[in-house]
């Protein structure tokens, strides 16, 4: 990930380095200065290296020797930075966590390709999206499809949840100053909130992935108050299904948003104890899940979860600032808590009675 871009001697300098401990110094897009992956991966660095300057008089070219001094730490994230030539400070300061979100890399990431529906569909309509008829096409089939499934008046109310979901996504986004490109239904798979930004911080990719499912869980206890005081089963039915939506939305399975959520606390996770409680939560997890009687949601958990561990030892090659302690413990609370609302949701409506309320739970326990 790039860590520093300063000037130097009218040229850009620019530190990339990664969680293995490696640093690669460039100016001018030249490699100037190699630190090796070592597992020190922190600390005080020091890259000296020497740049050539031309007397523009006598044509005269010398040699300039400079040093780059980076005191780096990782979580949570801090650098200290000094440019010396030989006893003289050229530029000195301090970066954060907030400024690594907020900066545009030189050298643009490179999206990991993986081969799913959701992944082909986003590139499709990423093709598409100059077109803008294209959402309303999209909108008009999840409408249809939905209709066809439950009624017209339920798929209306059933796509409000949806778009209240991806708004929540969008809200993210903007936050963190991302330009967005609309929210895009797809009928039976939900919808997709594009940018063409990329993230720079693990804690911006939680922060994107759960404020869907967030939004979506602040949809159900409206729709589920809205039943109460009109005892419309209407609402009741769009809180159970909206829970159900979003709560598979948090399976730890890689691309929803669950699976962001927890690849970015375990990937944040340096060192053995961590991958350890990451195994232990998995497996609490499961062991909840059976015990209520939701075979499908524990299994799902399971197969999220060992996709999560087998991938694990990759973590040093993100790009992506990882998450201090802190910011591990509230992303799990977060998630936990959120997860754990939906389910009651799902349990309270389906001990209503009604065979309706009660089919979220029943697909749980298949």
């Amino acid at each position: 990930m790039e860590l520093l871009r300063i000037d130097c001697l009218g040229k850009e300098l620019r530190l990339e380095g990664s969680l293995a401990g490696w640093q690669q110094l460039f100016w001018d897009n030249q490699l100037v200065s190699v630190k090796e992956a070592s597992a020190d991966n922190q600390g005080l660095r020091n890259h000296e290296f020497e740049l050539s300057r031309q007397d523009p008089n006598n044509q005269t070219v010398h040699k300039i020797p400079l040093t780059l001094e980076v005191d780096l730490i990782w979580q949570p994230f801090s650098l200290n930075y000094r440019l010396l030539s030989e006893d003289t400070v050229l530029s000195e300061g301090s970066r954060d966590a907030k400024d690594i979100e907020r900066q545009t890399p030189v050298v643009p990431v490179k999206a990991q390709q993986k081969l799913s529906l959701v992944g082909l569909a986003s590139l499709g309509f990423k093709l598409l999206k100059s077109a803008k008829v294209i959402k309303v096409v999209l909108a008009g089939a999840s409408v249809a499809a939905y209709s066809w499934l439950f009624s017209f008046q339920f798929a209306l109310a059933l796509i409000a949840c949806l778009v209240f979901h991806e708004y929540g996504h969008i809200r993210a986004m903007k936050y963190f100053g991302m330009k967005t490109k609309g929210i895009y239904l797809i009928p039976f798979m939900g919808g997709l909130a594009l940018s063409d930004e990329k993230i720079n911080t693990r804690w911006q990719d939680v922060v994107i992935s759960i404020m869907g499912p967030t939004f979506g869980l602040l949809m159900s206890i409206a729709s589920l108050v809205a039943y109460w005081l009109t005892d419309n089963p209407l609402f009741a039915g769009l809180a159970a299904f909206n829970a159900l939506l979003n709560l598979f939305n948090l399976l730890p399975i890689l691309p929803l948003d669950g699976g962001h959520i927890l690849k970015s606390i375990s990937f944040s996770m340096n060192s053995l104890m961590g991958l350890i409680a990451c195994v232990a939560g998995a497996a609490i997890g499961v062991f909840i899940s059976y015990s209520l009687g939701l075979a499908l949601l524990g299994f799902l958990l399971l197969i999220g979860s060992l996709e999560i561990v087998f991938e694990w030892k990759t973590r040093h090659q993100s790009h992506l600032l990882p998450l201090d302690r802190y910011g591990q413990i509230f992303s799990a609370i977060w998630y936990l808590l959120t997860v754990g609302a939906l389910v009651t949701i799902i349990w309270y409506l389906a001990g209503s009675g009604d065979d309706m309320l009660g089919l979220p739970l029943k697909i749980l326990q298949s």
